[in-house]
């Protein structure tokens, strides 16, 4: 039945992704974009905290993709974050037989509100805990990403490959942004903190995730597993060459019950010595 369904999935991703690329398209461009610098204050809403925000373009984005990715693929599910914020049982879906997709309709919504470009929509499609395909859009930067499991990593079309860090040179690491973390996520980071690494706060995870692919940031280190913001842009990086490994030394689960943080990085060599890093944290 697994070998049965993965076939299925398979022969779908063959004959439909060009179609879920341009649903994600057809969503941005009539809900986010025309947003987009346009918003007031009144438009901007708050949910766990003052940097955890949303607008109507994240609501109605992902009602959008909602629709049209259950059409394209009929038996599926979908987990997106502004669904589980309002039903946090939606995620448990992750766990079950029917393939989901998960959707973040604005990852960088603090980007978005604050007009920066910086901010794109990532869906991912899974099947049984392993991310299949992905699709990250920068809409306003008319960027789109796409990644089948096997298949390789593209950005418009033309194959990313990570590489590997120059040697003697400091690794840039994206981290957790201090806004978003707890003392002892600040804590659990601060070793990277050392003579050989650069690190420096991150903005949309997605987008962190690309530069990785494309080999113009070496790694990241993250303190949360929120499936919407890691899927799309593991599997990207995977494809390119890459790697990731949470903290107990295995590779991030989208299911979740990772040992944090967890990093991405160009290579496998990179991801162990941030690993090794990060394991020296009281």
């Amino acid at each position: 039945m697994i070998e049965q369904m993965t076939e299925t999935i398979d022969e779908f991703l063959t004959r439909c992704s060009a179609d879920v690329e341009e649903a994600v398209r057809q969503a941005a461009a009539a809900e986010i974009l025309p947003r987009f610098r346009r918003l007031s204050a009144a438009d901007v809403d708050q949910k766990s905290g003052p940097h955890d925000l949303v607008t109507d373009a994240d609501r109605l984005a992902e009602k959008r993709l909602t629709e049209a990715l259950g059409a394209l693929l009929p038996g599926s599910v979908v987990v997106g974050e502004e669904a589980v914020h309002a039903d946090p049982a939606t995620y448990d879906a992750l766990q079950g037989d029917a393939p989901v997709w998960i959707v973040d309709p604005v990852d960088g919504t603090r980007q978005f509100v604050h007009g920066d470009d910086g901010f794109c929509t990532l869906v991912a499609l899974a099947h049984r805990g392993v991310t299949l395909a992905s699709w990250t859009y920068a809409a306003a930067r008319g960027r789109m990403a796409t990644a089948v499991r096997g298949r390789g990593a593209f950005l418009d079309g033309e194959r990313l490959l990570a590489g590997r860090p120059a040697p003697g040179r400091d690794l840039v690491v994206a981290t957790s942004h201090p806004d978003y973390t707890t003392d002892e996520e600040k804590r659990s980071l601060s070793v990277l903190w050392t003579d050989g690494l650069a690190p420096r706060p991150c903005g949309s995870a997605g987008l962190e995730y690309l530069a990785i692919a494309r080999g113009e940031l070496d790694c990241i280190a993250f303190t949360w597993e929120a499936a919407w913001d890691h899927a799309a842009g593991l599997l990207l990086v995977e494809e390119a060459g890459g790697a990731h490994l949470t903290r107990g030394g295995e590779p991030f689960r989208v299911t979740g019950g990772n040992a944090l943080p967890f990093t991405a990085a160009r290579d496998t060599a990179t991801a162990r010595r941030v690993v090794e890093l990060l394991r020296t944290a009281a």
